[in-house]
Order: C-alpha cells, then sequence, then structure tokens
C-alpha cells in the first residue's frame, strides 16, 4: 500500500516552494497564534511553517484513573487503550487559565502586539472560557476564537490563522482567517461504541442505549460545535463504506476551490490508511488524506476504532500567502 503521509507531504513541500518562489520581501508578525492539543495538527507541520514562535499549542489533560497526563507524553495513546479496555475511568478537562496566561506572556516578551487564541468548540470542551479568563489579564490584546469544530478542521483553522500572522496580518485578519477556514470544514466520523462518548457526555443517553440495543452502528458529524447524529448503520462494514461515500460526495472540488483532507484514528491505523487509499483512488483531484491518530483528548472520548475524516475547503488565490496552509 503506498505511503500516504509521504505523498500528502511532498504535495505540502512542494506547494510552499511554489508559494515561496514568488513571495515579496519578508514582512514584520506582529500576532502571535495559539491553540489547543485537540487541534491535532501534524508534527511535520509544526517543526515547519509554524516554526519562529508565531504558535504555541497548549497540552489538554487528561486523566487515567487517578493519574493525569498531558497531550504528548510517551505511550499515553497506549495508556487509554489499556485503560478503556480494562474499563477504567478515562476523563478529560480543559487547560487551566494559568496555562493560557503564561503563553500569552510568552508571545509579548517575543515581541508580539496581539495574541489569536483558536480553540476547540465550546460545545465540547470550556477550553475557550478558560482561554477568555486569561486573556482578561494578559498584557497584549487577544481575541479568542472558538473553532466550533475539533480535530484538524481545528488545526486547518489554526494553519490558516498562521499563514495569516506570517504575510504579516494584524489581529482581527488573523481571527477572521481561522474563522473562515473552521467556517468551510467539515467533520465526519465512525465510532463502534456510542459509549465512551456517553460516559464523557457528548452524546445523550438515549442514543447510547439505541445502539447497545439494536446493534445500530452510528455515523456522526459536527455540526454548530456539537457532535450530532448523521446515519444510523446496521454493519460496522457498511458504516466504514458509507462514510466514504458521504465525505467523497462532499469532497469533490467545485470551480475555484481546493479540498483537503485528514483522516483519524484510534488502535486502527491499517483502517485508516486502506480508507485513505480509497478516498484517493475517488478523489483524484484532492491531495492524499493527511493520516494521524486522534489527539490523546478525543481518542479519551471516541474510544477505540474510530473513524474519523475531515473535509476542508479553500478558495483559490493565486499566490496567496495563506495558500501556506493547504
Amino acid at each position: 500500500m503506498p505511503d500516504t503521509n509521504a505523498a500528502a507531504w511532498a504535495w505540502f513541500r512542494a506547494r510552499v516552494a511554489a508559494l515561496r518562489q514568488t513571495s515579496r520581501a519578508p514582512v514584520p508578525v506582529r500576532t502571535a497564534v495559539v491553540t489547543d492539543s485537540a487541534a491535532a495538527l501534524p508534527a511535520e507541520w509544526l517543526a515547519g511553517p509554524a516554526g519562529g514562535g508565531v504558535l504555541s499549542v497548549v497540552p489538554m489533560p487528561v486523566m487515567v484513573g487517578a493519574e493525569i497526563y498531558g497531550e504528548g507524553e510517551d505511550d499515553i495513546l497506549d495508556t487509554i487503550a489499556v485503560a478503556l479496555a480494562a474499563g477504567t475511568a478515562v476523563k478529560t478537562s480543559r487547560p487551566s487559565p494559568g496555562q493560557f496566561e503564561q503563553a500569552y506572556r510568552a508571545a509579548e516578551q517575543r515581541g508580539f502586539e496581539a495574541v489569536v487564541s483558536v480553540h476547540i468548540s465550546s460545545g465540547l470542551s470550556g477550553t475557550a472560557d478558560a482561554a477568555r479568563l486569561a486573556a482578561a489579564k494578559a498584557g497584549i490584546p487577544v481575541e479568542v476564537v472558538d473553532s466550533q469544530t475539533v480535530g484538524m478542521a481545528q488545526g486547518m483553522a489554526v494553519q490558516a490563522a498562521v499563514s495569516a500572522a506570517l504575510a504579516g496580518a494584524d489581529a482581527a485578519t488573523v481571527a477572521a482567517a481561522a474563522r473562515a477556514q473552521a467556517a468551510q470544514t467539515r467533520v465526519y466520523f465512525y465510532v463502534p461504541s456510542l459509549e465512551q462518548l456517553r460516559r464523557g457526555g457528548r452524546i445523550g443517553a438515549a442514543a447510547s442505549l439505541l445502539g447497545t440495543m439494536f446493534a445500530i452502528k452510528p455515523l456522526l458529524a459536527v455540526d454548530g460545535g456539537r457532535i450530532v447524529p448523521l446515519e444510523k448503520v446496521r454493519s460496522a462494514a457498511r458504516a466504514v463504506a458509507r462514510l466514504e461515500e458521504i465525505v467523497a460526495a462532499e469532497a469533490a472540488p467545485r470551480p475555484g476551490e481546493s479540498v483537503r483532507l485528514a483522516v483519524h484514528h484510534f488502535g486502527n491505523r491499517a483502517e485508516a490508511e486502506s480508507l485513505a487509499a480509497r478516498l484517493a483512488a475517488a478523489l483524484p483531484e484532492c491531495p492524499p488524506a493527511q493520516i494521524s491518530s486522534l489527539p490523546a483528548v478525543l481518542a479519551a472520548h471516541a474510544g477505540l476504532g474510530v473513524l474519523a475524516v475531515i473535509v476542508g475547503k479553500h478558495p483559490h488565490h493565486a499566490g496567496d500567502a495563506a495558500g501556506l496552509s493547504t
């Protein structure tokens, strides 16, 4: 099977190189960007365009039993997988306002004039509220953006914000770029069981019971900042096939736009790679999907076996610096 991640990043590097060849002289970067680890930003991207201190990522804590872990700690996903299999309680929490205040003050110390802070949907977490509390104490203006989404859908909004910041945009323009991208991004996903989402309060108990009693495999989406049912399917195989159909229809490029895909998984990478390969065959106009594990804070709620596909649409702007986010 082809390495779809390698192909996706080869495409990304070629796009960045082409844009840099036609870019103007460097401009001063006035606005910093802060986000949380629910954005699922790829390590390769964090080491590249997001370098230089423009972006800070605040980790979201995960509680496994009595232990508290932060995103990025060694083997945290393995720890969550074992805990879920054993029935051990796995919970998440928002970062503290103090963590955000520290990030904002660090941006001020680096010479930035303002911060745009882009976060997981307030319908799924209190993270944006914590950011607002910290913003009131910051020494420079901070605009908090509720992305109304999660995962690489949130991540694409962050990438758009970073690209605008690197182009020298002010905070209002950077925030508008994040909001515009979030509004053009969709999240579709399948979970073998709704139980973990029910435990975390992300979906109602009645829906979870219905799925358990009748072996229904629901397809879900993020809409209006919350998880909503999309379709009810009778088997896992049909659910994945239907997920593929929905994404292929949504991602078919229209005139004047391009589309990016990302596939998240937890404990089922081979299944994610297979899905990405089928999507690549169905959507030859799109660059290959970027494949990654869910961040720990999302894996804790989705549970093992999740498959999520993010569809991000982008208008074509020749030579636009925002294209670095694609």
